[in-house]
């Protein structure tokens, strides 16, 4: 029997920077009773539950696992039938490539109520960090999300049908894309996309060590090597980051601009507010 007051909560929990979790997901870190988080979590956000939590580590990455997704499983079915309150919390978005599926399966099957709750996801994050929009009524109106990497399990599955997804007007966010970008390029090429068209490899996303690099599709196999994880932009929408990250600072046209606004800046502040005639302000 399951305890009235024990429940599941799926959490996400953002892309790494911690000021990005949701007030939500932050009142359950500070209330849950154990917390089986991913290795992508940042310590700044382990660093929020309360003292009396049980923080576990269930991460799987590059295909090592600590913990097997039957033994996740297990223990939040456990948990919550002792009574406790569970967070099982993911990077990003859980329903993002976050194994959500299976959790939520196990979880109805066992009886134990659970509640999602969503986060930022890296995709739009990484997007957000480069001042850009996925979608643009004059560019893209469609966004496609593709994992560049298959569960082992599955590696018979059948292969992304790039010539059905392949369209000037689609934005790509590919997660996990891995280290030969090349493949990328080749199929999408093959599939009729511009060699012209924007791409842009961000790597640990929101975090202090965010590293960008932009180029076109045809440049991507010259992607320098990048930490993980990294996520791949490829869309028109990402034409205005390119101009931004080529934008030479030193020209003397953008010298001049600066000067100017560092003068207008500077006759703006001069003048002190408190020496302004009380009177004239109140009739303004």
């Amino acid at each position: 029997m399951i305890p009235n007051e024990s429940k599941v909560f799926l959490v996400g929990a953002g892309p790494g920077d911690p000021e990005l979790l949701t007030v939500k997901a932050h009142a359950l870190l500070r209330s849950a009773d154990l917390i089986l988080h991913d290795d992508l979590v940042p310590p700044p956000i382990l660093a929020l539950p309360s003292p009396r939590a049980m923080v576990v580590n269930v991460g799987k990455r590059c295909g090592a696992k600590k913990i097997s997704q039957l033994e996740i499983n297990r223990m939040m079915i456990a948990a919550a039938r002792r009574g406790m309150t569970v967070v099982r919390l993911k990077s990003g978005d859980p329903g993002i490539f976050g194994r959500l599926a299976e959790e939520v399966d196990a979880l109805e099957v066992a009886g134990v109520p659970f509640e999602i709750v969503p986060g930022i996801t890296a995709g739009v994050a990484a997007a957000a960090s480069l001042r850009v929009s996925l979608t643009d009524r004059r560019r893209s109106s469609r966004i496609i999300i593709v994992s560049g990497h298959r569960a082992q399990e599955y590696d018979d599955a059948e292969k992304t049908d790039w010539k059905a997804l392949a369209r000037e007007d689609t934005t790509f966010i590919i997660y996990m894309p891995g280290r030969d970008l090349a493949r990328f390029t080749r199929e999408l090429l093959d599939a009729g996309l511009s060699p012209l068209t924007p791409a842009v490899v961000v790597s640990r996303v929101t975090t202090p060590h965010q590293r960008e690099w932009c180029a076109t599709l045809a440049e991507l196999p010259s992607a320098p090597r990048m930490d993980a994880p990294s996520i791949l932009l490829i869309g028109r929408p990402l034409e205005r980051a390119a101009q931004r990250m080529n934008l030479d600072l030193h020209t003397p046209a953008f010298n001049e601009d600066l000067t100017s606004l560092l003068q207008m800046i500077g006759a703006a502040t001069s003048a002190s507010p408190g020496t302004e005639d009380p009177e004239r302000r109140i009739s303004q």
